[in-house]
């Protein structure tokens, strides 16, 4: 028995398109033998299907998955460890890699943020902000106490509350919900008001609400883990393929690489918030 699951996406949302693969590398994980990728046959209504042997829908299990996850950072060894890179030659506390923990064990590992090798790392996030805390909040949410005194708690809400609260209109579409959203990795376009020609700064209009997906965001990230779009400075690029693919094959056609499958092309130019990139709105290339 095989179960063919669909969500609808914005092709030129970069983050979108990164959480797609983060479905399949995630259902790869939890489920196996998967294979995903983006049917746009009906022109502008996009879906992003995945594909498995069960019977299970497996953007729910993914989302039932990340809802009862916990968020522990890799921490370098206090010892004496020579010349040996941790996780690349310089540590930097805020960039430490992730793990997702669910059922005891560390299903899923993030860090392409600190990737020390020749790849490009593609981390988005500035300041003190560290990759643990932002995926804890992607994940669960985070409770704030309004200034003067009031006790009314503030709440940006994550995956977990997200979930909790409706999981099947969450699995039918889960990157159309919207919350509002401080700190993150800035991988969803929606909430990148440097792309907002307001005549003022956004940042210091607190009545002001940025939102964007918690789940774009945590997926977006988990999607990045072995895989890259082409970045060139400030221009990026990346692919949506037009077929089911396994893991390993969808990996290339994100960054623009022919896997065996049609591919789209989309380009956008990074964004600058204070000291962190932010990703914009893409437009489609023409096809080569």
């Amino acid at each position: 028995m095989t179960t063919v699951a669909s969500i609808p996406v914005d092709l030129m949302n970069g983050g979108q398109v990164f959480a797609c693969l983060g479905f399949l590398e995630a259902a790869q994980v939890l489920i196996g033998d998967m294979e995903g990728g983006f049917d746009w046959s009906r022109g502008n209504d996009v879906k992003f299907e995945l594909l498995t042997k069960g019977a299970e829908n497996p953007f729910a299990v993914v989302l039932a998955a990340l809802a009862s996850s916990q968020v522990r950072e890799f921490q370098p060894p206090k010892e004496d460890m020579g010349d040996t890179p941790f996780p690349s030659p310089k540590a930097d506390r805020t960039s430490l890699p992730v793990r997702l923990i669910h059922n005891d064990r560390t299903w899923f590992t993030m860090s392409h943020w600190t990737d020390g090798s020749s790849r490009e790392a593609f981390k988005l996030y500035a300041g003190n902000r560290t990759a643990g805390g932002i995926a804890h909040v992607m994940l669960h949410g985070e409770s704030k106490t309004k200034k003067g005194g009031d006790a009314e708690p503030l709440i940006q809400h994550g995956v977990a509350s997200l979930w909790r609260d409706d999981p099947e209109a969450l699995t039918e579409d889960p990157f159309g919900t919207v919350v509002s959203m401080g700190g993150s990795f800035n991988f969803d376009p929606r909430g990148a008001w440097t792309g907002m020609d307001l005549g003022f700064s956004l940042n210091r209009q607190k009545h002001i609400k940025v939102t964007a997906s918690p789940v774009v965001e945590i997926l977006a990230a988990m999607g990045l883990e072995h895989a890259r779009p082409i970045k060139n400075r400030m221009e990026v690029r990346y692919g949506a393929w037009g077929e089911r693919l396994p893991p390993m094959l969808a990996r290339p056609a994100l960054g623009c690489e022919r896997a065996g499958a049609a591919l789209r092309t989309f380009a956008f130019t990074l964004g600058l918030s204070g000291k962190n990139k932010v990703i914009t709105f893409a437009e489609e290339e023409a096809a080569s």
